[in-house]
């Protein structure tokens, strides 16, 4: 159950449903509860009343006590449909009520100044049972009791009736009331859904999504508050772009005139003093890790600005793959799986650039040997190192992310694998990263080719 109600959709319905069950279930009870008592008080008045009215108008003509010629005359002028008793005597005409009338009645007329009646379901069908005293112009009583007996079955059926063409109406509202409910979750879930696809959009990085801005009512104000965050998201970040963009371009004309400076160092490392050479190498090498991050991060600015664009040609993709690993000196450090024939329409530079990424992360930072092999549409890149931590998976295409916290002073910039994924997505392709049950990272390169 609690499976199926954990949509709000289905809640919604569950609970209008079930208020328009309760209230129609209330409604028809009351109805039924009121209509079975008019009808009870109608029946049981329209027998008792008039039963009474007789009972009065002939109690002065009786003689008390009466004799058994008296109570004849009483029963006859009932018109039969009473029994008239006192002390051991009864009329003659008129039902035998002694051994329907409870002992409990019996015992309450003989001290009762009122009519007294009670409904019984001891029968067949249900009945009424009344008992009138006859009383003294002094208000005591002269011990005559008329008793009479109503039967009931004509209004219970009615009732009966009445009870089913409620029970049916309800079974009716509730479908009907499943289908408004349905429309009205539809109406208010509409908004709610286009919110939660705007908000998953956002987070994807799509900073311009933005949702309609409908009504004035609560969820409106959300969109409106949706929107305006997201336009401050989006201006945050084309400002921190913008920053990234003017910062790594001012950097490389300085880089450029350290580069050449570093160049000239590195040659003469061997005639410098011990600690200079020291020092001369680590400004080389800090001065190379500095271009190298520049030049990232320029790259990932063009791929955020959209000014990427990509240069298509067929090529076969085990000569562009042995052509990487040879042009990086890593032809003798990788296995390679590169069978002639598997050609693809793509951009011969940044194929090579993803896959010096993915072969430069496993050398790097995974365990010989490091496995490269090309299939039609696919590349994969293993090695056999201590794999990803889990919690790092979902993560590892992040810009500046390293899943190693000692790697912090590695030389790579954190940006490698961002770059290769954004590459990946501009071919209309994926990358996906995962852990080999065997030991070590496997990433998967797949575009259409």
């Amino acid at each position: 159950m609690r499976s199926l109600l954990r949509g709000l959709r289905p809640r919604l319905m569950a609970a209008f449903g079930l208020l328009t069950l309760l209230g129609a279930v209330a409604a028809a009870g009351a109805s039924y509860a009121t209509a079975r008592n008019l009808l009870l008080e109608d029946a049981q008045d329209g027998f008792m009343n008039p039963l009474v009215k007789d009972v009065r108008d002939y109690a002065p003509k009786l003689t008390v006590p009466p004799a058994q010629q008296d109570l004849d005359k009483f029963a006859s002028y009932l018109r039969g449909t009473a029994f008239v008793s006192y002390e051991g005597l009864r009329a003659h005409s008129g039902p035998d009520l002694s051994s329907t009338i409870p002992a409990e009645m019996r015992t309450a007329l003989k001290s009762s100044r009122t009519v007294i009646w009670q409904r019984r379901t001891d029968l067949a069908e249900p009945y009424v049972v009344i008992g009138i005293p006859l009383l003294r112009a002094d208000g005591s009583s002269t011990g005559v009791e008329v008793w009479a007996m109503s039967s009931l079955g004509g209004p219970q059926r009615a009732i009966d009736s009445f009870a089913k063409a409620a029970w049916v109406g309800v079974s009716l509202v509730l479908p009907l009331a499943l289908g408004l409910a349905l429309f009205t979750a539809r109406g208010v879930l509409r908004p709610v859904r286009r919110l939660g696809a705007a908000a998953r959009a956002l987070g994807s990085g799509r900073l311009d999504t933005r949702v309609d801005e409908r009504g004035s009512d609560e969820l409106s104000d959300l969109a409106r508050t949706f929107n305006r965050a997201a336009e401050q998201l989006e201006a945050s970040q084309a400002a921190s772009r913008r920053f990234v963009a003017d910062v790594s371009h001012e950097l490389r004309t300085p880089l450029t005139a350290m580069n050449a400076v570093t160049a000239v160092l590195d040659e003469d490392a061997g005639s410098l003093p011990p600690d200079t050479a020291v020092a001369a190498r680590l400004v080389s090498t800090e001065t190379r890790k500095l271009t190298r991050l520049v030049n990232d991060l320029m790259e990932i600015s063009r791929f955020d600005e959209g000014r990427n664009v990509l240069e298509l040609d067929e090529w076969d993709i085990g000569t562009a793959v042995r052509d990487c690993l040879a042009a990086r000196g890593w032809a003798t450090s990788v296995q390679a799986c590169l069978p002639d024939g598997i050609t693809g329409r793509v951009d011969r530079r940044r194929l090579d650039v993803i896959v010096a990424n993915l072969v430069g992360n496993a050398l790097k930072h995974g365990g010989a040997p490091v496995r490269i092999t090309v299939r039609p549409g696919v590349i994969e890149v293993s090695d056999h190192g201590p794999g990803i931590p889990p919690d790092a998976l979902p993560h590892i295409f992040d810009r500046f992310y390293k899943a190693d916290t000692a790697r912090s002073r590695s030389e790579g910039s954190g940006l490698g694998l961002a770059i290769a994924w954004e590459n990946a997505r501009l071919h209309g392709g994926t990358i996906e990263a995962a852990n080999d049950p065997a030991g070590g990272a496997v990433f998967t390169l797949r575009l259409p080719w």
